[in-house]
């Protein structure tokens, strides 16, 4: 009888395990150099969008797009090893199930993460509403037509924002950041359409300064 248990326990553990390894692969899905498919086209479509990448969007994770998607890596504070796994498809706006994001519950929530990521690491110590300002230039930016049409692709465009650039954008975010961050996304905007912004103690572009300004809120100067 003992015996006869031991099997039907191992017989289960084994049919276990072999539906997780199942699973395993859709979970943790990745494209890198020598995939191809759907999620590649749009790794592809992004990157070129971006000015990462020039050649044509065929799905196929070749040598081209590899070395795009290194450089958006570097580009964006991420280990640039050339592989599009988690993280970098994240930073993409693209869901690991190959589709990009833009619509739903998790989509939003993907933004709001992100927006808040940005708010804590551009401007914590700000006042609130500047808290709020700072992520409604983003906002301003999906908005309009001179900039990617996603907050991940403005937040990740290169050269867009400073913390993405020295990585506190990874540091992650308090509670003021995140209700700041999604009163922007609700759509307060204290800045009156501006979509740009910047400290005149820090800033070294003489562009910046060209720009109109609208308003001071903080130590930020707020531009269109």
């Amino acid at each position: 009888m003992k015996k006869y248990r031991y099997w039907i326990e191992i017989i289960v553990l084994s049919i276990v395990l072999f539906l997780v390894l199942l699973k395993l692969p859709m979970a943790y899905a990745i494209s890198q150099y020598g995939s191809n498919g759907e999620e590649v086209k749009q790794i592809q479509t992004k990157l070129r969008d971006w000015g990462y990448y020039n050649g044509s969007v065929d799905g196929v994770y070749g040598s081209q797009t590899y070395e795009a998607v290194k450089a958006f890596q570097r580009s964006n504070g991420l280990s640039a090893d050339g592989i599009a796994g988690s993280q970098t498809l994240a930073a993409l706006g693209i869901n690991e199930s190959g589709g990009s994001s833009g619509g739903g519950s998790s989509s939003n929530n993907n933004d709001l993460n992100l927006l808040s990521h940005l708010v804590y690491g551009e401007a914590r110590g700000e006042p609130y509403n500047g808290m709020v300002a700072v992520a409604a230039t983003v906002m301003n930016r999906v908005a309009d037509s001179r900039f990617p049409n996603s907050v991940s692709g403005v937040i990740y465009q290169s050269g867009a924002y400073t913390c993405v650039a020295d990585g506190q954008i990874n540091l992650g975010y308090d509670d003021s950041a995140k209700k700041a961050a999604q009163d922007a996304i609700n759509g307060w905007d204290p800045t009156s359409g501006c979509i740009y912004y910047f400290n005149p103690n820090t800033a070294t572009s003489s562009w910046i300064w060209s720009r109109p300004q609208v308003m001071t809120i903080g130590k930020h100067i707020f531009c269109k």
